[in-house]
């Protein structure tokens, strides 16, 4: 017997884990563990999504998924010997967790590691001197040169499963509900589905990706982060287009990988200033820097588009990308505040949450991650709207005060602010120069 143990790979097609388990020719058992180490720290919409995923592949093997729940140093090794193996199949885990999980995890059965959650496993790509790549564009062109392989052709008969009731002397969980639910179809199904509706529209991606007034982005973020689809199986669909739309999202999924390999590199940027040098930068602090981050959190801070942004967030669990990084440029440039804060914020609230895009999204912005010339980066938030919100459609679906404003007059409230819209909780233009000043200082 042999088994497989699932992770961020919640699906049965493109698995090489699969592949690789076949192979003994043994039946196989599929297990799941509830790690409270993972869950604890995650918010709602992502365990919400979780559970569903999990649902969805269980229903996908016949009610043949073995959840169990507990610390995996000590139920994998419990799982394996009850099945009499040491061999357990696995894709390979790159973030700071699951590395040294994997570590202890490896000292009691073998762990076969097959594939991984990205296009291109972090590490894999380097400069000529096998030092890591720090910037995008350079990493971005190897990226492309060094390619990436084919779907991995499985599905639920490339093993004979096993039933879990045959499985003594474990003690199965069930699987979980969340309360704080998420609107995102969850399971390799809803991905499969959602992916195909988008290869659709994606010839518009390039010219349509920054304005959150239209449906045109993929939301196969959260399907990503879970692995109900792999990023080899959305490559191979765009390698078959010619559409500048289908570069553009191509250059997202490497952005993916980029981060990836970041922190992989870097465990410790996960929680701190990739560029260390940025830990002197003067940061504010106190009650009326916590009550400006009430006011972010809130979506009441005054300026349209920051707080449409973080309606649309607190409601659906889910935020334009566009849009996040000008809430981003807000809190950090604005209003002086750490970015931890809001990266911390993100992940308790976004469904589609991923440890690496987060928080080296979040640096970027910031102006203290991987980007070369950061600190005069501040985003305008009132042109910003007017950029990528030209009808104001965005504003006015996630901000009911402003419902009455008309075209993109909608963030500059040229007209007059209405009485029940807040004042602005700073003045921009002055919040800038203090911001640049600050980086200009070290």
């Amino acid at each position: 017997m042999s088994l497989v143990w699932f992770r961020r790979d919640l699906r049965l097609g493109d698995l090489p884990t699969l592949t690789a388990a076949a192979e003994s020719g043994d039946p196989v058992l599929g297990l799941f563990v509830l790690d409270d180490r993972l869950l604890k720290p995650s918010g709602g919409p992502r365990k919400d999504f979780l559970f569903r995923s999990l649902e969805a592949l269980n229903e996908q093997l016949d009610g043949r998924l073995m959840v169990v729940h507990g610390d995996p140093e000590t139920v994998v090794p419990k799982v394996a010997k009850a099945i009499g193996t040491e061999d357990v199949h696995i894709s390979a885990d790159y973030g700071p967790y699951g590395r040294d999980r994997d570590k202890r995890v490896g000292e009691k059965v073998t762990l076969v590691e097959t594939g991984s959650p990205y296009a291109i496993a972090p590490g894999r790509i380097a400069k000529s001197d096998g030092e890591p790549y720090k910037v995008f564009t350079p990493y971005s062109r190897q990226w492309l040169e060094h390619g990436w392989r084919g779907p991995a052709d499985t599905s639920a008969k490339t093993v004979e499963w096993i039933d879990p009731d045959e499985v003594k002397g474990v003690r199965r969980a069930k699987i979980p509900t969340e309360k704080e639910a998420s609107d995102a179809a969850a399971g390799e199904k809803a991905a499969s589905k959602q992916w195909k509706e988008f290869l659709e529209e994606v010839s518009a991606y390039d010219d349509e990706r920054n304005r959150p007034d239209l449906d045109s982005t993929s939301r196969m973020s959260v399907h990503l982060k879970y692995g109900t689809i792999h990023p080899r199986t959305m490559l191979a669909d765009l390698g078959k287009l010619r559409s500048e739309g289908a570069a553009s999202y191509r250059r997202q999924i490497c952005w993916r990988d980029f981060y990836a390999d970041i922190l992989f590199q870097r465990p410790d940027s996960a929680r701190e200033n990739y560029v260390k040098k940025f830990d002197k930068i003067e940061i504010d602090s106190g009650k009326h820097a916590d009550e400006l981050f009430e006011a972010w959190c809130k979506g009441e801070t005054g300026f349209p588009i920051v707080d449409a942004g973080m309606r649309q967030l607190n409601s659906e669990k889910w935020m334009h990308n566009r849009v996040r990084m000008i809430v981003a440029s807000f809190l950090v440039k604005d209003l002086h505040l750490p970015w931890w804060r809001g990266a911390r914020y993100f992940m308790q609230h976004l469904v589609d949450g991923d440890l690496a895009n987060n928080q080296h999204g979040w640096q970027w912005t910031a102006g203290t991650g991987t980007d070369a010339s950061p600190y005069f980066r501040v985003f305008n938030p009132i042109t910003q709207g007017e950029k990528f919100d030209p009808t104001g459609d965005y504003v006015r679906r996630w901000v009911p005060e402003l419902r009455g404003e008309e075209g993109k007059a909608v963030h500059t409230l040229k007209f007059g602010r209405p009485k029940e819209y807040p004042e602005p909780i700073v003045d921009h233009k002055h919040e800038r120069e203090v911001a640049i000043a600050r980086f200009k200082a070290l």
